[in-house]
Order: C-alpha cells, then structure tokens, then sequence
C-alpha cells in the first residue's frame, strides 16, 4: 500500500470537501494534493533522493500534515521530532539516521541555529510558518509557489515510510522504522476494529509527532474524512473547535479526557457531535470512564493499546465492552486483537503459556516494524522469528481478550508521555554526589504516573531534591525530570544484584 493513495482519491472523488482546517485555513482535497505535489518538487530541488529523511520540528498544524506527505510523495522518509525534546536530544534523533532537511515552525525556529551547530547532518533549514523566514533559511510558502507540482514517487509496500524515535532502555533513544505497509495497513486494521462511518470530522490535539497522532491523521485521511487540527491540546479552544465544526471522533490520552470534562467551560451540549472517543497511551480507570461517559452520553468510548513499533494499534477494546451491562472484567483489558494482528503470551524462553498465564506480551503481522535503525542487535532482540517482543507483560483470557498487568520494561507513562527510566538513571548517575539511583513510575492523580527518583549519596555527600530535577531539567525533556525524588541508604537488589523496582514502588514515600 501507499501512503499518499487517500490524496490521489480524494482530489478524483471529493476534490471541493474540506480536508483540513487549522485556525482560519482551510484546505480542500483538490488543493492539499496540489500543494502537497509542489513541496515534493521543492524537496527533490533541495536534493532529497528517494528514501532521504526529512524531519520535522513543529506544533500541529495543516502544514505539518501537508509536510508529511509531501515527503512521502517526494519518495522521502519522515522523521517527525519530539518537540519535547531539548536540542542535544533532537540533534541525536537527527544524526543517528543522517537526517539532512528539517522543516521547523515558528515555536521552534528559535533553535533552529543550535541545532545546526550541534547536529553533524543538518544542512537544509525550511521555515514552515507566515513571517519571512529567519536568515538562513527557506520560506515554506514560497517554496510552494515557486515549484511546479511533481508527480508522486509512489512509493509503497514493505519500503520504508517513518523513522520514528521512542525512549530507550539503554539510555539513547531507538528510531522505530516504518514502512508503507505499517502504517497504511494498521490505520486501515484500526477503522475495522473500531468502525467508523466514511467521513466525519476528527479533532487532532494528540501530538502528530506521536505515532499515535500521526496514526489518527492516517485513519482520517483513508476514510477522506475532515481534520480539524489544533497545535496542542487546550481544553477551551478544544470545546470551540468541537462546537464550530461538528467535532465527530476524537482521540485523547486519559490525562486530556480529565482535563475536558471538568473544564470550568464544559458542557455536554456543547459536544453532541461527539459520536467517538478513542483513548490510548495509558490505562483508564473506571471512576474517570464512568465520569467520561456520563459527561458525554452520546459519545461511544474505544480504547487502543499498542506502541511505535506496532505502528501503533495492536489491541481494540470495543465500545460494547464499555457499556455499564458489558463492562465487569472486560474493562480491565486492553481490548482484541485488531484483525492484521496476532497476539501470543510467552515465558523467558519464548514458549508459549497457557491461557490466562502472564508472561511477555508478542505481536506478529504486516504491521510490526521493520526494526530499529542502525541497531541490528536490539532488533534482533525484539523481533524473534517474526514475533515483536513488546516488554509489557500479560495475560489472555479464553475468549482473546488482553490483560496488560506490568511493564516489563519499566517505562513509565506520564500524562502519556513515555518515559524510560534507564534514560533517567543515566542522567542522575553523572552527578558526582550520587553513589546509585533508580527511577519508578509512582500513581499520580493528574498525571497518571509520576517519575519517582531514589537516590543512595555518597558518603559525606548532601544533595537537594531540587538540584536534582534542575540537573535533569538541563540534560532531558521537562516531562522526562523526577516530579519527586527520595534519598535511602541503600537501594533493595535481588540475590543477583538487581534493584527490586516493586519494592520500590510499594515503599514509595
């Protein structure tokens, strides 16, 4: 499959529909293909060759949908950045897969010149917003005009689409490679798990950089739907964009269900389009579904788990099951497999288990990855004769339905943002005060979990728990820093000489 195909069918089937909306832009899907086809042109004249990365560094945005494939038409491969990341963190992202054009919005245009002063493959700097681009870079708008529209590269099949970057547990972050396949299959998968009707009209506020958000844009975009795009998510301007354009489906982490539903501007009747909520990225509890659903009692609930190396979906737990008759057990999982998708739960040895035994949790199908770039022995590790080994531990129950009950990976999710606490660990261990640490994700009514440091000194040493965070806050993202840290004497280990993370987690402070 291609990823651009839903613009060659949109411009010959519904070429006067709006396809994208994002402030007062609005953009047909005779006219996304054409510009879309002029920044493919503008690519290939900046020397982008077939399979070249072109990253991209911005807030949502209809230009960030049309950057994505434009790069795909242009026979190139995105690499959409995290825009938490700081600049040292981008600038890996960008050299690990010799990443030479970033297009870059007007949030980040200010480090953008950081960035060519810290990345070794950086070359081509296009800014992507309405001002006059800043000295030394190109203007996105006049590329457009400037170039005549190029015929799409058409690309597809098992070729590759995305490098996506998730946290590693080694402590530097894995780009997830995607292909055409991955992606355009599992958004297909995902519409038939959770069906939708053609159309409809779906609110981005996920971060598209996410492939979670970048997921929901592919799901809309193969149904020729209308995507209404806000930068981030805001409660207010998300209940605006709800009410002026008929808002039908939405995806939101529980954290930013939360914070909707009991917005001080909150009204249901200001959601009656809602036919759809899809959460993902982190568990829901039942008090905040039931408060959800009451809420919003037109909107059926969905939930997906899965992960960028799923390219994302993997499990669907069906509206049905979130009915107050069917709910009981069933709320607890993580849903069916979705129909490109086969699960199995294995031991240590990769044997399978018998049903409703917990072991790892493996995935196999044309939507599992491709590997991680230029890792070949974590690949190797994660995908073992066809199977992606997820880390997260599990159980299935007689009827296929997944049970997630641990992390074998010990990543945390907070306010669904991964973070993994190798990658922590490594920071707090360069202070010269800490003589061992160890970081744990702790229940947090607002964020979900928390990122919970414990830290042993070194004799003679003092150490506050602010220095802490700071120290953190200048080498990784904000949301990756301990929101609280705890000083022992020494850390639990295991016979073998591991730290006993649950007991840190049960003995938390």
């Amino acid at each position: 499959m291609e990823l651009t195909e839903p613009l060659h069918r949109g411009a010959r089937e519904r070429p006067e529909a709006i396809a994208l909306v994002c402030g007062a832009r609005r953009v047909s899907y005779a006219r996304l293909a054409e510009r879309v086809a002029r920044l493919a042109a503008a690519l290939r004249a900046m020397g982008l060759q077939p399979c070249d990365r072109v990253a991209l560094l911005g807030l949502n945005s209809d230009r960030y949908v049309e950057c994505l494939f434009g790069s795909w038409w242009a026979g190139g491969v995105v690499n959409p950045v995290n825009t938490r990341w700081n600049p040292r963190e981008i600038a890996y992202s960008l050299d690990d897969c010799e990443t030479r054009i970033l297009l870059v919005d007007d949030t980040f245009k200010a480090m953008a010149p950081e960035l060519l002063r810290l990345s070794r493959s950086l070359r081509t700097l296009v800014y992507v917003g309405d001002g006059e681009p800043p000295a030394g870079m190109l203007g996105y708008e006049a590329l457009l005009a400037a170039a005549a529209p190029a015929e799409d590269a058409h690309r597809g099949g098992d070729q590759l689409a995305a490098v996506m970057y998730t946290g590693g547990t080694t402590g530097q972050p894995k780009g997830v490679m995607l292909t055409h396949d991955n992606l355009a299959l599992n958004a297909r998968a995902a519409i038939a798990a959770a069906p939708r009707p053609a159309a409809g009209v779906g609110l981005c506020v996920a971060p598209i950089f996410h492939v979670g958000g970048c997921g929901l844009v592919l799901q809309l975009m193969a149904r020729l739907a209308r995507l209404v795009i806000l930068p981030a998510f805001d409660e207010a301007a998300l209940l605006d964009a709800i009410r002026a354009e008929g808002g039908s489906e939405i995806f939101l982490v529980p954290t930013m269900l939360k914070r909707l539903i009991e917005h001080p501007r909150f009204r249901a009747e200001d959601c009656a389009t809602l036919e759809l909520v899809l959460y993902g990225a982190a568990p829901i509890d039942a008090a905040l579904l039931d408060q959800a659903m009451l809420a919003l009692p037109r909107a059926a609930f969905c939930q997906m788990y899965g992960m960028t190396e799923l390219a994302p979906v993997a499990t669907v737990l069906p509206a049905a099951c979130h009915q107050p008759a069917q709910r009981g057990e069933r709320l607890r999982s993580a849903g069916l497999a979705i129909p490109t998708a086969e699960l199995r739960i294995v031991d240590a040895e990769g044997r399978p288990v018998p049903t409703g035994t917990v072991g790892e949790v493996t995935v196999r199908g044309p939507t599992v990855m491709a590997g991680y770039w230029g890792k070949p022995e974590q690949t190797a590790q994660a995908l073992r004769e066809g199977w992606l080994h997820t880390g997260d531990g599990g159980r299935l129950d007689a009827d296929g339905y997944l049970y997630i009950v641990d992390r074998i990976k010990d990543m945390i999710i907070s306010g669904g943002e991964n973070v993994y606490s190798a990658e922590v660990e490594n920071v707090i261990a360069q202070m010269p005060q800490v003589s061992a640490c160890a970081v744990v994700g702790l229940p947090d009514a607002t964020w979900g979990e928390r990122v919970h440091a414990v830290l042993v000194l070194r004799s003679g040493q003092a150490l506050a728990a602010a220095a802490v965070t700071a120290f953190c806050r200048e080498r990784i993202a904000g949301y990756k820093c301990p929101r609280s840290v705890e000083f022992r004497a020494e850390l639990p280990l295991s016979a073998a000489g591991k730290v006993l993370k649950y007991v840190l987690r049960s003995s938390a402070a």
